[in-house]
């Protein structure tokens, strides 16, 4: 039975390319599909416990995939479901997208206001174990299952975090229900911060744009977009996220393994914006759609990006459907930005570099002013008694937290980068006056 079923392999092998044994390297290449044959016919039948022919298929699979880059792979039915879950908005899960690192979970980007991000899981992050178990040796759809569960219940993870000492984190998982955008006045500038790309990102976008044009009106004197630890998400959204702020030229393009097969977007016209100057916050958890939508808006000098390199992944995946409901995830092509950038493990370098910090009060350094000098004279004009401020305290352990927390994030009363694209903006509509007087 075993014999047979080599040959009914082979046979499948050769129906499928009867043209093996026309050359050397067909030939060579049927000899390594033999080889196969024989691996799979020994392990069904003399591995230590049973295994079903579909597990070991799988596996092959999966083993093939995975060993091509970080982000090819083989997705069962129930990954696949969860895939398209994701891409719609709503998940289950931890929160944090991920990829595979020295073969160790590598957190891309934690997702805002999740049981991840809340509990300070980091871009960065290297996850060492999973409920103690070794990340070591999985593969990363083995680890994004272990990491999966059911709602309310607990999980916890090893981060090791740059030169620190590895450390625990208990999280809960929960329902994952992305809000793709987020928006805000600061003052006579819109804040849009964009959390991921899915099939709501730019009717979101569009949404919230005019929210702010109807509460600002003329006084409206730019945008903040903010992609920091963005993970990425659809390509399609990507395009038309660029193709809102750009009146014209090419988005993106990608080039696969064939010339034949590169492709190109354009802007169709119209800026929603209408010129307005537009600060683009990106970091090392910024990747894949977003590294496109910065650097397009970069390469027209339609933004100016400030922050850190992002995470740079520039590479192309396709999912495609296969038998038994399940389907692969393979690398097709790179993307290029418009000026023929590729990103692939470089990232799109910022035009300001401002690495995140937490903002603080300072001491004056014992420097006296006029009001600190005895018998000084007062202005001349009535003023309040103010109460004492009780917060004044420069040695607060809160103050010697020299990185923003993920809760600061956006708030311009700690979140540096963000206080530093503000100022931008102000900066370049005062200017705009100064030229127009």
């Amino acid at each position: 039975m075993r014999f047979l079923l080599s040959v009914t392999l082979a046979a499948v092998f050769l129906i499928s390319a009867p043209a093996f044994s026309q050359n050397a390297e067909n030939d060579d290449t049927y000899k390594q599909l033999k080889l196969f044959g024989e691996v799979f016919e020994r392990v069904r039948a003399d591995f230590v416990e049973e295994t079903s022919d579909r597990e070991l298929i799988e596996a092959a699979i999966e083993g093939m995939l995975a060993d091509l880059d970080p982000h090819s792979g083989y997705l069962d039915s129930e990954s696949f479901k969860d895939m398209r879950e994701q891409t719609r908005g709503e998940f289950g899960g931890l929160g944090i997208e991920v990829t595979m690192e020295d073969g160790l979970v590598k957190v891309v980007s934690p997702i805002d206001d999740t049981p991840a991000f809340r509990a300070g899981v980091q871009a960065g992050d290297l996850i060492t174990h999973i409920d103690g178990e070794p990340v070591m040796g999985m593969n990363l759809n083995d680890a994004v299952k272990l990491m999966r569960g059911a709602v309310d219940t607990t999980i916890e993870v090893t981060i090791r975090r740059g030169n620190e000492e590895p450390f625990d984190l208990e999280i809960t998982r929960d329902i994952i229900q992305v809000q793709s955008v987020r928006s805000r006045v600061e003052g006579d500038i819109g804040y849009i911060r964009l959390t991921s790309f899915t099939e709501q990102t730019t009717s979101g976008l569009e949404d919230a744009f005019d929210e702010i044009r109807d509460e600002l009106g003329d006084d409206l004197k730019g945008i903040v977009l903010d992609m920091r630890n963005n993970p990425g998400g659809l390509l399609e959204q990507a395009i038309s996220v660029s193709d809102a702020f750009l009146d014209r030229g090419e988005i993106v393009s990608t080039r696969g393994r064939n010339e034949d097969d590169a492709q190109r977007w354009n802007a169709e016209g119209g800026d929603m914006a209408e010129g307005l100057p537009i600060v683009v916050l990106i970091n090392g958890g910024s990747a894949s759609a977003s590294e496109i939508v910065a650097g397009a808006l970069q390469d027209h000098r339609r933004a100016i990006v400030l922050g850190t390199t992002s995470f740079g992944k520039g590479s192309v995946q396709t999912v495609v459907p296969l038998s038994g409901n399940g389907a692969m995830r393979l690398t097709t092509a790179r993307y290029y930005t418009p000026s023929g950038r590729s990103i692939q493990a470089k990232g799109i370098e910022p035009d300001i570099t401002v690495e995140q910090a937490r903002l603080e009060k300072l001491d004056n350094g014992g420097i006296r002013r006029e009001e600190d000098l005895p018998r000084h004279l007062d202005n001349g004009t009535p003023t309040e008694i103010e109460a004492p401020d009780s917060q004044q305290d420069g040695n607060s352990e809160d103050e010697e937290e020299q990185v923003v927390s993920p809760e600061d994030q956006g708030d311009p009363e700690q979140d540096y980068q963000l206080a530093r694209a503000l100022d931008l903006l102000r900066g370049l509509s005062l200017f705009s006056q100064l030229e127009m007087n």
